[in-house]
């Protein structure tokens, strides 16, 4: 095993370019230039726009990310010659925004003479909680993780229940039939006339309001199985606020902020319930950028509390959300196994790429 393997990550799945430099899971440097302003005004990702903005960002991205390691006095990672690898996201994502990440990846690789590591996002967010500062100091510094785990994702284009055996042993166990939680967040706050990106926003005015006041429902609450959907809660709430707009009711919005995130916090507490309950997991991990949001934590936590199971959550935010480190360090474990792409110059975006 190379003691101090280093490489150098790129993420451009979707509106954050990004790239890390990790040495084995521990993160160096970590840049992310978000493009949310660029999106605001059409109220969600636009592809074109996306990728435009990929292209114009990456080199600077790349060049701060080997800048701060360079900075770093135990490492000093000041050039693309100082690393062991180059990794990449190949999907899931936008296939515009993952296209130029994979073609500045090929291009480096190729210069250089550098392998070449393609990773799935997903793994990323699974592994995130594994994923240690530059000191070695991290979740599992003094704890050692215990198999099966099981991961629940939940991100803006992803929801998903999945059973890790092992580092590089998976088993999808339920994902979304529709829309994933993040996008439901999107669309909530389009209804309400909010704005953009719907998540923080829903969350920090639902603060305000009562989340029992106009009551929605819980998806496929009463379901067994493992999947998600939020198209129903989503319509649910389109009609609520119709009838609350036809009633001329006033200051409605925080209530019903506060009631749609209280549902999709129960029903993601429920499936998590119900996977535990037939999987037996010795430990829980958290990963994608809905878990940023605290009310979804607290019903997760209390879910994991109820079982008596450790729970898992990146040590930073900038950890949760998009990023190139935890595809770094998805990468390393990807290095271990030997799991390095055979021939770069086929390697091409897969957007529906899966466990």
């Amino acid at each position: 095993m190379n003691k101090k393997y280093t490489i150098l990550a790129i993420d451009t799945s979707c509106d954050e370019t990004a790239a890390a430099v990790t040495v084995n899971d521990r993160v160096i440097s970590n840049v992310i230039s978000s493009q949310v302003e660029l999106h605001r005004k059409y109220g969600g990702v636009v592809p074109a726009l996306a990728k435009r903005a990929h292209q114009e960002r990456i080199n600077p991205v790349i060049a701060e990310a080997l800048k701060r390691a360079k900075k770093h006095i135990t490492y000093h990672i000041s050039h693309i010659t100082n690393i062991d690898a180059l990794a990449v996201t190949q999907g899931p994502g936008l296939a515009p925004a993952l296209e130029i990440g994979i073609a500045k990846a090929k291009e480096l690789a190729k210069e250089y003479g550098k392998p070449l590591i393609a990773v799935n996002h997903m793994e990323g967010h699974l592994l995130s909680s594994f994923v240690k500062n530059s000191k070695s100091s991290g979740l599992f510094t003094k704890t050692r993780p215990q198999f099966p785990a099981l991961g629940l994702l939940v991100s803006g284009g992803h929801t998903q229940l999945v059973l890790m055996k092992d580092f590089g042993n998976y088993q999808l166990l339920g994902e979304t039939l529709d829309d994933a939680a993040g996008e439901a967040f999107d669309k909530a706050a389009k209804m309400l006339n909010l704005g953009y990106p719907g998540g923080p926003i829903i969350e920090a005015i639902a603060k305000k309001g009562n989340p029992d006041q106009h009551p929605l429902p819980i998806p496929l609450k009463d379901s067994k199985t493992l999947n998600f959907s939020f198209s129903g809660l989503k319509t649910a709430c389109l009609y609520l606020v119709q009838k609350l707009e036809k009633q001329e009711v006033k200051n409605y919005h925080a209530d019903v902020a506060a009631s749609f995130q209280k549902s999709i916090s129960l029903a993601l507490a429920e499936k998590l319930s119900l996977a535990i309950q037939i999987h037996r997991p010795k430990m829980i991990l958290l990963g994608g950028g809905v878990i940023s949001n605290l009310t979804v934590r607290k019903h997760l936590r209390k879910t994991t509390r109820d079982f008596g199971l450790p729970l898992f959550i990146p040590y930073s935010k900038n950890l949760i959300t998009d990023n190139a480190a935890m595809i770094g360090v998805a990468a390393y474990y990807k290095a271990q196994r030997g799991e390095f792409v055979k021939n770069p110059a086929t390697l091409d975006r897969q957007p529906n790429l899966n466990f």
